[in-house]
């Protein structure tokens, strides 16, 4: 079974810990390379951030756990790549 490679998760986080420190802790996880968190919005006490991480076996469990541990709830996930290699989306404008 081809290993998860990409995850891209739509987070409500609480505003502590930072995305600077949750990204780090993250990224510390053993198969993870790389870790982007972006802020689309803020409210009083939390934000909402896509969360996108990439390595070549991601430990979907103990990222969840990871992210639920600091407070986040995963609304959805919005992307999942998995396999040898990474195959990107193409997106063509529509007419």
């Amino acid at each position: 079974m081809g290993g998860l490679r990409r995850l891209v998760l739509d987070v409500l986080k609480p505003m502590d810990p930072s995305i600077v420190e949750l990204s780090q802790t993250l990224a510390d996880v053993q198969g993870v390379d790389g870790v982007n968190i972006s802020i689309y919005e803020i409210d009083r006490k939390v934000e909402n951030a896509k969360i996108t991480i990439e390595g070549s076996q991601l430990p979907y469990d103990a990222l969840v756990a990871i992210i639920q541990d600091n407070g986040g709830a995963i609304h959805s996930i919005d992307e999942v790549a998995a396999g040898k290699r990474l195959v990107e989306d193409v997106i063509t404008p529509q007419d």
